[in-house]
């Protein structure tokens, strides 16, 4: 019989799960506004994933290029979303994101500079100008460290190793505390609160071929799926272009697009730069059509045009693909990123260390002699958790999402360096909104039910306490094995239904798993703990995507081809319904006018100041 008053309790007035980009930047505005603010992360402090994203940070500082502001990376984010961002979202983003940069030079970060002793910045797919600000390779890294520094200085508690397993609410359906497991010991905790901000990132480990770290088992999306939040946008996942394809024990670690911001091409086993075979038409008139064009782009010559190595994301990784279908691919089973004939060693170790060492160690390769093989990897999700714009709440009171685990800003396909800027500004926003909202609610702290952190601790205690069942890794590499066969790259209609079907058949076992041995250090019971999570996520992304029959962005459906106008007008939306899981298509709605002027306006007159909001 569990007894709840015998439980580790503690209590916060916010509670933030996640200790990546988003949740740090939301930890330490809760924490300057002078709330009892704690953080809990599945690893160890510092060992978030926003540590993988390399390339920079986008925001219109325009130190590089002064033409570049807030409304030019507008244009480029809600074209580069096809117009399925949030109107609202992509607005305080591009407004916000050079403050927060600048805010966090302030605390400690340390960018590269310009000749001038500006922040530098790089140029990136989809991005019209140099916009990126980065350290080498290792911006997020260096985010990360800025962050946990200044955020654990404002008076933050911090719980490492400590998984969420349920959002607990009041009688009322507000918020009221979390229960999670100390990942070592097995124990409970419960966490008294009146708010939380979810920042969890995303679901890669449901995928095999994924840059993901193993955290990313969507758990957000199952927690605020439970608790009668909503999900949207579940079908657009970015298979970022260049992952490692070799060795194996490493297939899908990122690359980042930052060796084709600095200079690196594509190539196939010809040694053809065929990314000038994938310009999509609507592109052309922005794009290099000839190598030379494209050369003096990359050396900053005015009035040039982007490569088409920087094209969005979906359009290089459907053209790897595309390659390597056609038998034209590395030996590996990808295509070839050349930048050791492009830039000279100095230059490679100088502006990319972590890729240089990355390929020496991990493939034995040498990046400033040799090309890399790279091929498409899961790498991020572009829908989430359904929030407010401005405060990032959900429609549960009391709850809040930012960063990869929530939605609208990055429509159907994120530019890259959007994400990076992205959790500095909406971990910032959702902050603001929870302590706007424990101000508000200042009466009586919201009681936690007894009989649901009961409910709570035996679905987990029954996976130790089956006498039988099925085996957790078994049952990750059949989601694998589903989402990689029916919800990959490209979909079509048979093979998504497929999925859905196996899914649903799956779900029987998933019920009945079996972890063996005590709860101290074990990780198979953590394994079968995150197969709910991985499960709801592959269900819905596979649902979604079923639903959505045209092709847009990072969704891509070979029965639906093309982009199809009554499809641009609508969101899918998944919630929790008494039967199951709900889908449905919600309409979006109109644009306000001063900003459909901005993203519908040619550069030119951007430039010339004729479009004014």
């Amino acid at each position: 019989m569990v007894d709840v008053s015998e439980l580790q309790t503690v209590e916060h007035d916010i509670l933030v799960i996640g200790a990546g980009g988003a949740g740090l930047r939301a930890a330490v505005e809760c924490a300057q506004s002078g709330k009892n603010t704690a953080v809990i992360c599945k690893s160890l402090l510092g060992k978030a994933h926003t540590v993988m994203a390399e390339g920079g940070m986008a925001a219109a500082l325009g130190n590089v290029d002064a033409r570049d502001n807030w409304k030019v990376h507008f244009r480029d984010t809600m074209r580069g979303s096809k117009f399925l961002s949030t109107w609202r979202m992509a607005e305080l983003h591009a407004k916000n994101a050079p403050e927060r940069v600048n805010e966090l030079e302030e605390w400690g970060a340390v960018f590269d500079r310009t000749q001038d002793g500006l922040i530098n910045q790089r140029n990136f797919g989809g991005h019209r100008y140099p916009r990126l600000a980065h350290v080498g390779d290792r911006t997020g890294l260096e985010m990360i460290r800025t962050l946990q520094d200044y955020g654990v200085h404002q008076g933050m508690e911090v719980y490492m190793e400590c998984k969420a397993l349920d959002l607990l609410l009041d009688a009322d359906g507000r918020i009221a505390g979390v229960l999670c497991l100390w990942r070592d010991s097995g124990r409970f905790l419960l966490v008294k609160t009146r708010a939380v901000i979810l920042a969890t990132g995303g679901g890669g480990r449901c995928w095999r071929v994924t840059s993901n770290s193993w955290e990313y088992t969507g758990d957000g999306y199952d927690l605020a799926y439970q608790a009668g939040a909503e999900l949207m946008d579940m079908e657009f996942t970015q298979f970022h272009p260049t992952g490692m394809v070799w060795p194996p024990s490493v297939r899908g670690t990122l690359v980042t697009e930052g060796v084709r911001g600095e200079g690196g091409i594509l190539l196939n086993n010809k040694n053809e730069r065929f990314m000038f075979n994938y310009i999509p038409d609507r592109f052309k008139s922005e794009t290099a059509d000839t190598i030379e064009e494209a050369e003096k782009w990359l050396q900053g010559v005015d009035g040039a045009r982007r490569p088409p190595e920087l094209l969005t994301r979906d359009v290089v990784a459907r053209a790897i693909l595309a390659e390597v279908k056609a038998g034209r691919g590395s030996p590996q089973g990808g295509a070839f990123l050349d930048i050791a004939n492009r830039r000279d060693a100095d230059f490679i170790k100088r502006k990319l260390p972590s890729m240089y060492h990355q390929f020496r160690e991990l493939a034995e390769v040498d990046i400033t002699r040799e090309a890399m093989q790279v091929g498409p990897t899961l790498h991020y999700f572009m829908g989430g958790i359904r929030v407010d714009s401005d405060s990032q709440q959900t429609r549960v009171p009391g709850l809040f999402a930012c960063g990869e685990c929530s939605a609208g800003m990055h429509g159907a396909n994120r530019l890259g360096g959007n994400s990076l800027s992205d959790l500095l500004v909406f971990g910032h926003l959702a902050g603001q909104g929870a302590v706007t909202y424990t101000n508000e609610d200042s009466g009586a702290p919201p009681a936690i039910d007894d009989e649901q952190v009961v409910r709570c601790i035996r679905f987990a205690t029954d996976i130790l306490n089956r006498e039988e069942g099925t085996n957790p890794y078994l049952l990750h590499d059949k989601i694998q094995d589903i989402m990689g066969e029916h919800v990959g790259i490209v979909r079509t209609g048979e093979d998504l239904s497929r999925g859905v079907d196996l899914l649903e058949k799956l779900q029987e076992d998933v019920q009945q798993v079996k972890a063996h041995g005590a709860s101290q250090f074990n990780a198979g019971w953590h394994e079968a703990l995150d197969l709910r999570p991985m499960m709801l996520t592959s269900e819905s992304v596979a649902r979604a995507a079923l639903l959505r029959e045209e092709s847009r962005g990072a969704h891509t459906r070979l029965d639906f081809e093309g982009e199809q106008e009554n499809w641009g007008q609508v969101n899918i939306v998944i919630r929790k319904g008494d039967e199951g899981m709900e889908v449905e298509k919600i309409n979006r709605p109109e644009p306000p006018e001063a900003l459909a002027s901005i993203a519908f306006a040619s550069i030119e007159d951007l430039e010339s100041g004729k479009v004014n909001s």
